[in-house]
């Protein structure tokens, strides 16, 4: 079980796999006010940033799941990284359908709702683990400005304009599954620019180490082309940011 070995490519030096900075993270963390020994499950964890630094820095408890083995293994090393291995637990496997033993004071899927077939059915996923009071996190794309064309949703490397709603419209959208919005912490065009253009350097050190690998056509195809096209396309019309949820009574 693993990603698609494109991903690990580009992505490997990121410690962060979205468009937040470290800074952003840390912001998100102090606003949902978290306390020590809070328990937090993240689905879909990636290198374990988020999990790793909350445990610095509020003392929470969190167990992360994640289908890459390399982000899982750089997870389990950030975690020794920060002295915080005693508190978080890096599990490879698949987020979907993941329930937690131990009911959560957060449960999140930053950027992964895809594990349940989409924002409402991860939300129903996350609701499971969670306790009386506690706070879902939802990372998400929505539009910035509308795309005028077809044409210029998939230039976002969205199927369709459908894809994704623009912020006021996924804000009420939660309303309309039952939960409040509590917090939110969105990206901008800089930490955009941090997750997108990261991954340059990163391709081209690859390909300069890996010239004859099977992929080394497939990584040089995306170094030409992403620049012009994420200046184009993402960095002007798709927003993302992650969402804060509590359960209305």
């Amino acid at each position: 079980m693993d990603i698609p070995r494109i991903f690990n490519i580009t992505e490997r030096a990121h410690r962060i796999h979205n468009p937040f900075t470290p800074e952003k993270l840390a912001t998100l963390g102090a606003a949902l006010r978290l306390e020590a020994g809070a328990r937090v499950l993240d689905l879909g964890s990636g290198s374990g940033e988020m999990l790793c630094t909350w445990a610095r820095d509020h003392g929470v408890i969190g167990t992360g799941i994640d289908m890459s083995r390399l982000f899982t293994e750089q997870a389990k090393l950030r975690a020794l990284e920060l002295g915080v291995a005693n508190h978080v637990e890096f599990i490879h496997g698949d987020a979907a359908g993941y329930v937690s033993d131990e009911k959560v004071s957060v449960a999140a899927c930053v950027g992964a709702t895809w594990i349940g077939e989409g924002v409402a059915g991860t939300i129903e996923l996350l609701a499971r683990s969670l306790r009386t009071g506690g706070i879902i996190l939802i990372g998400e794309p929505y539009w910035r400005q509308l795309p005028p064309t077809e044409d210029v949703a998939r230039g976002c490397l969205a199927n369709s304009i459908s894809d994704f709603l623009m912020l006021p419209e996924l804000l009420a959208s939660f309303g309309n599954l039952g939960y409040d919005v509590v917090e939110m912490v969105l990206a901008d065009q800089d930490s955009w620019d941090r997750y997108e253009a990261a991954k340059w350097l990163t391709m081209r050190r690859w390909l300069e180490a890996n010239p004859d690998d099977e992929l080394a056509k497939e990584v040089r195809g995306q170094l030409t082309s992403e620049p012009g096209r994420y200046a184009a396309y993402t960095r002007e019309y798709l927003g993302w940011g992650v969402f804060a949820l509590m359960p209305r009574r």
